[in-house]
């Protein structure tokens, strides 16, 4: 299974669910378009309608809630957009302020939706990088 020698070090993190999700998507995608990097794009594709990322891995969506989490998940396959690395910006205020607790970003009682989606992205990339490198 090539999903499984693939797999991110964010999903190695991730529960068995959102693992099979990505390696699903990947394995399907390397059989149409060979292994690369769309084939990694179409996986996260998949993956953030049923998950969001969380600090440094994957977890399911508020309330099992599915669908695109950004506009790039949202559009057709080559179209453009911008990524929500992972940030579920369908969510509501109050479970991005929960996210934002969870990850103890400072000054989140007083940020708006969008500043918490920018404040939980540059947590998570700043936790991701953490993993990483210890």
């Amino acid at each position: 299974m090539p999903g499984r020698q693939e797999l991110p070090s964010t999903l190695e993190r991730s529960a068995p669910d959102a693992q099979r999700t990505w390696i699903k998507a990947h394995d399907s995608a390397v059989e149409q378009y060979g292994e690369g990097e769309r084939a990694h794009r179409v996986a996260y594709g998949a993956l953030k309608h049923t998950h969001e990322k969380v600090g440094d891995h994957w977890e399911r969506k508020e309330g099992g809630r599915k669908g695109p989490s950004d506009p790039r998940s949202a559009r057709p396959r080559r179209a453009g957009g911008r990524s929500g690395e992972g940030v579920d910006e369908g969510a509501t205020k109050e479970h991005l302020y929960g996210v934002a607790q969870r990850l103890d970003i400072e000054g989140r009682s007083r940020m708006s939706k969008g500043e918490l989606l920018d404040a939980i992205r540059k947590a998570n990339r700043s936790r991701t990088r953490q993993s990483r490198e210890g």
